[in-house]
């Protein structure tokens, strides 16, 4: 394990170690506009939601970390303290790139990029048509962490108007993560997107308690086959096997098939772990 004290890092290291580090992050794709109208376009992807009561998203237009300048729109912000951010999507990704270009200030990235600028309602800056989700927000807040070079300024926002296309709905009325399709920034030139193989489910344990990791025995616990995701989901059950569920499990193929090997009984229960038959895959091992 390498060992960094990020005080002896400079700033391109550290933010190729956080950009990397800490991904994917969601991008918001901010619409300013100065003192005199002109409007601003750019994406950040130091975003994110902190909460609902008052709706709270923060996004950080940091310093410039090799001369210490401040973004267009951290200054028009400071001049007209309102925003709309938009989701940022896959069929839209490219041009929310072009529109990161470090233009001369006055020059419209919205003509730029050819996204195009729709009025919003309640505030001055534009939303973007082509984003189907758009929060017009006021700015609560400008925190400056330091002033340095390469810090943040966490943009506090209240959102009060949004905007959202039905396409990318589902039948409930919840909003479709494969219609949808947001991009995600990662280090580098990487991105993700929420549609197809790069998704997958976690069951989240709010509405039981798991009998934790600590509860299985230690031949499960300390397996040489099952991952340590294999082993939080067994402690995700709310119960172990019963002696019933146990005994009809000798009855099934995958029991009759691993006796005597204790390795390939763990393997068969990899298997049903990731079939999503975790009761099983427990009571296959205490079996």
């Amino acid at each position: 394990m390498i060992e960094i004290d990020p005080n002896t890092l400079g700033n391109q290291q550290l933010s190729k170690l956080l950009q990397n580090g800490v991904a994917p992050r969601p991008i918001a794709l901010a619409s300013t506009m100065d003192e005199l109208g002109n409007p601003n376009l750019s994406p950040f992807s130091f975003y994110n939601a902190f909460g609902i009561n008052p709706t709270t998203l923060i996004f950080s237009p940091a310093r410039r970390g090799r001369d210490n300048t401040t973004k267009h729109t951290l200054e028009n912000l400071k001049a007209r303290p309102e925003v709309v951010i938009n989701a940022v999507t896959y069929n839209m990704v490219h041009q929310v790139s072009l529109a990161s270009t470090e233009y001369a200030k006055g020059v419209n990235e919205f003509e730029k990029s050819g996204l195009t600028p729709l009025q919003s309602k309640l505030v001055k800056p534009f939303r973007v048509k082509e984003s189907p989700l758009q929060f017009e927000c006021k700015v609560r807040e400008i925190i400056e962490t330091s002033g340095k070079a390469g810090s943040g300024n966490l943009v506090i926002c209240e959102i009060l108007f949004v905007h959202l296309d039905e396409k990318v709905l589902d039948d409930l009325g919840d909003i479709d993560v494969d219609k949808i399709d947001l991009v995600g920034r990662m280090g580098g030139d990487y991105y993700v997107r929420t549609s197809g193989n790069s998704k997958f489910i976690v069951p989240k344990p709010l509405s039981t308690i798991g009998i934790g990791v600590d509860a299985l025995p230690d031949h499960i616990r300390w397996s040489r086959i099952l991952t340590g995701n294999d082993l939080g989901r067994l402690g995700n059950l709310e119960d172990l096997p019963s002696a019933q569920e146990i005994a009809s499990i000798r009855d099934l193929p995958e029991f009759t098939l691993t006796t005597g090997d204790n390795e390939k009984r763990h393997q068969t229960a990899r298997k049903l772990i990731e079939a999503g038959r975790v009761k099983h895959a427990l009571a296959l091992l205490l079996a």
